[in-house]
């Protein structure tokens, strides 16, 4: 994908979760049946910064991994190329605490504006598969790590198997936007996730894009039926 397509499709996602950002929460809630806060915990888990570090998340979202990981750390940056998506995470701060361990930067995961080897861990929880370029993405984020530091990625992956296969993905084609318009009045934002999902690498191929990216050790484990991923790097 040329640089132009590639900051094309950028604009055009972020204008779509700028449109869904107010309910953008409530329907990971729905979605994952709650689930999706204890999938982030063992991300901050396994990312593993020293209680004095510097973590970076991608793709912060709504912050919540952010959240997570200033609990674990002692500052967080977290970026996103959608400001309306950053917003609710300022407010998420008030009263926890953690005000000044927390900044947000708006910034393109494919282009990090930050020094090599700047943090002790790099997140990204179910933002790789709305990025134009994985790859460069990850070569990014192996960048700004520092040595023996690791990335991990929490992601929504396609459906596989025959009878579970078919269930989700008619969970994804039919129920998932059905229940996104109502909430958010926006059922072609989770069209666009649907289609996102099922275009988008299995956990074996995101291991392989992890590798090419030059991050060492790459693994994985699924979780919720093989619907979700978490992959682990080092780099």
């Amino acid at each position: 994908m040329s640089r132009t397509a590639a900051l094309e499709k950028t604009a055009r996602v972020s204008r779509m979760f700028a449109r869904i950002a107010p309910t953008y929460d409530l329907m990971n809630r729905l979605m994952s049946v709650g689930r999706d806060q204890q999938w982030r915990r063992q991300v901050a888990g396994l990312a593993a910064p020293p209680a004095d570090g510097l973590a970076l998340d991608v793709a912060t979202g709504t912050g919540d991994l952010a959240l997570l990981l200033a609990e674990r750390t002692g500052r967080v940056v977290g970026i996103d190329p959608c400001a309306a998506m950053m917003a609710p995470g300022t407010s998420k701060m008030a009263g926890t605490g953690l005000e000044s361990k927390i900044r947000f930067v708006l910034s393109d995961a494919q282009e990090l504006p930050f020094q090599d080897e700047r943090f002790d861990c790099v997140t990204v929880a179910f933002g790789v598969r709305n990025m134009a370029d994985p790859l460069t993405a990850f070569r990014e984020m192996r960048r700004v790590v520092k040595p023996g530091g690791r990335v991990v990625c929490l992601e929504i992956m396609p459906p596989s198997g025959r009878l579970l296969g078919r269930l989700y993905k008619l969970y994804l084609t039919r129920l998932v936007p059905l229940l996104g318009g109502l909430v958010s009045g926006q059922p072609e934002a989770y069209r666009y996730l649907s289609d996102s999902v099922l275009g988008f690498a299995r956990p074996e191929e995101l291991s392989s894009i992890m590798e090419h990216a030059g991050l060492l050790r790459v693994s994985y484990h699924t979780l919720n039926f093989g619907s979700i991923a978490i992959h682990v790097g080092t780099r």
